[in-house]
């Protein structure tokens, strides 16, 4: 009960007071009240919880409130910082794109040309599918052949990259356009990319970064320097909207990655377009039984005489 001292004898080894020159065999201690449980947790928090007693709990709170008013103004320069930094990568996405040259205005109008004639179309690559919304590789080869056929230099390319400790291993092919007019300028190539958009789409961004891919070309055409910048406004805006979202960025977004994709050395192919126009069929190969072949054979030579009958 909780007024009641309990005494109880407990023994212990024989111990000698040297003082009184006396030997003891049992000692007297005296047992508290027996705490309930209760009592003990909350009597536990209550000692470790308690505030130091140099410290006053005015004090306290003022720090916290410090602290919380140093979080809010953080996190507005974080809102500034971030929507600075979107509003610049519009921008120099915007002034990226809308600069272009003679040479690439002329082989985007060819190619946007070509991909029109074969919706139209309603092209059937040799693999038996729509090219315009099937086959990817025979729509590559139906576009670099008609390219080809309006005076370019136009080719498939496949591009292959070896693992690193950076970036996974692999290939990708797109198309693109050689152009040895200029002496001055010297070779200049031009990249054909049909699915540019997508190569840039991930499934859990944000909607800044979104916002910003939808104003990307589906199919972009354009020199090489002007595709490196896009890979490098596009990857950063990437790595930006990973961090917003405390998201780790796969190493295939980063930016060596998409550089290895259209930027890495490559294999040109030239490949006549084969298609056949319209959904009909081939036409049905004809079909001989043997004794027609050997029936044939004999009378090719037959040689008949004129008889005159009576």
């Amino acid at each position: 009960m909780a007024g009641v001292t309990i005494t109880t004898i407990i023994p212990v080894a024989g111990r000698r007071d040297w003082l009184s020159d006396t030997y003891h065999e049992f000692e007297y201690f005296t047992q508290q009240p027996t705490a309930s449980l209760s009592d003990m947790v909350f009597g536990f928090l209550e000692e470790s919880e308690g505030l130091p007693q140099n410290v006053s709990s005015e004090e306290e709170c003022r720090k916290i409130e410090n602290l919380v008013e140093d979080e809010e103004k953080e996190n507005i320069g974080n809102v500034d910082e971030n929507k600075s930094f979107w509003e610049n990568q519009h921008q120099l996405l915007q002034d990226t794109i809308c600069r272009t040259t003679s040479l690439e205005s002329r082989i985007r109008s060819a190619t946007k040309e070509a991909l029109i004639e074969i919706q139209t179309e309603n092209s059937v690559c040799a693999c038996g599918r729509p090219l315009a919304s099937g086959c990817r590789d025979c729509l590559m080869g139906e576009v670099s052949g008609r390219l080809r056929n309006a005076g370019y230099n136009s080719a498939i390319c496949k591009s292959k990259w070896r693992s690193s400790p950076d970036i996974p291993s692999g290939e990708h092919k797109f198309l693109d356009v050689i152009e040895n007019s200029s002496s001055k300028k010297g070779e200049v190539r031009v990249i054909i990319e049909l699915n540019f958009r997508a190569e840039f789409e991930m499934a859990r961004a944000s909607e800044d970064y979104n916002r910003l891919v939808r104003r990307l070309p589906e199919v972009f055409v354009g020199k090489v320097e002007r595709l490196s910048s896009l890979i490098k406004i596009l990857c950063s805006a990437a790595k930006k909207c990973m961090k917003q979202r405390k998201m780790h960025m796969g190493p295939w977004r980063k930016q060596k990655y998409m550089q290895a994709k259209w930027l890495s050395a490559c294999k040109r192919t030239t490949s006549t377009p084969l298609l056949s126009m319209g959904y009909s069929s081939p036409l049905p190969k004809p079909r001989a039984s043997m004794l027609t072949e050997d029936l044939l054979e004999k009378l090719s030579n037959v040689h008949s005489t004129a008889v005159e009958v009576l």
